[in-house]
C-alpha cells in the first residue's frame, strides 16, 4: 500500500512541478512583453495595452503563489504515516471511487486504477476528513461507503 502512496505522491509532485514552470514561464513572457512594449503616440491604447499586461502578469504571479503553496504541502505529506482515520495523505478507497487526499490535482493513473488527488479543503475532502473503515457521507445525491483507508 505504501507503495502505491509514493508513486500516487511522485504524479503529483509532477503536476504540481509542471504547473510551477508553466506559471514562470508565463509570468518571464509577460514580464519580458511589458518590457518590450514602447510608447506609442496613442496614448490611450498604450495605457490599456499596458493595463492588460500589468494584469497578466499579476494573474500569472498568482497562479506560481497557488502552485508553490500546493508545493509545501504536498512536501508535508511525504512520509505520512499510516492512520486508521482519513486526513491529508491518506489513500481512501469508496464504493463510488478512490481518493488520495493531497492536493487538487485530479484523476490519477497508476496502472489499470483510478485515484482522485484531492485537496482536504475540497467538498468531498472535508467529507472524507476523519472516517473510518465502513463509514459512510452522502455526497451529491450519491451515498459513499470507505472499504479502506490506507
Amino acid at each position: 500500500m505504501q507503495e502505491i502512496k509514493s508513486s500516487l505522491y511522485q504524479l503529483c509532485l509532477d503536476f504540481i512541478n509542471e504547473r510551477i514552470q508553466t506559471a514562470e514561464t508565463a509570468l518571464q513572457q509577460a514580464r519580458e512583453a511589458s518590457n518590450d512594449d514602447t510608447k506609442s503616440s496613442a496614448g490611450d491604447k498604450y495605457e490599456t495595452s499596458r493595463e492588460m499586461m500589468q494584469q497578466d502578469i499579476d494573474r500569472n504571479k498568482r497562479l506560481l503563489i497557488d502552485a508553490e503553496e500546493n508545493h509545501k504541502v504536498l512536501s508535508s505529506l511525504k512520509d505520512a504515516p499510516f492512520s486508521e482515520e482519513a486526513r491529508n495523505g491518506s489513500l481512501v478507497y469508496t464504493n463510488q471511487g478512490n481518493f488520495y487526499l493531497s492536493i487538487s490535482a485530479g484523476q490519477l493513473h497508476l496502472g489499470n486504477e483510478t485515484v482522485f488527488a484531492i485537496s482536504a479543503v475540497s467538498p468531498i475532502g472535508k467529507l472524507l476528513l476523519g472516517k473510518q473503515k465502513g463509514g459512510e457521507f452522502d455526497f451529491n445525491g450519491k451515498k459513499y461507503q470507505i472499504k479502506e483507508v490506507a
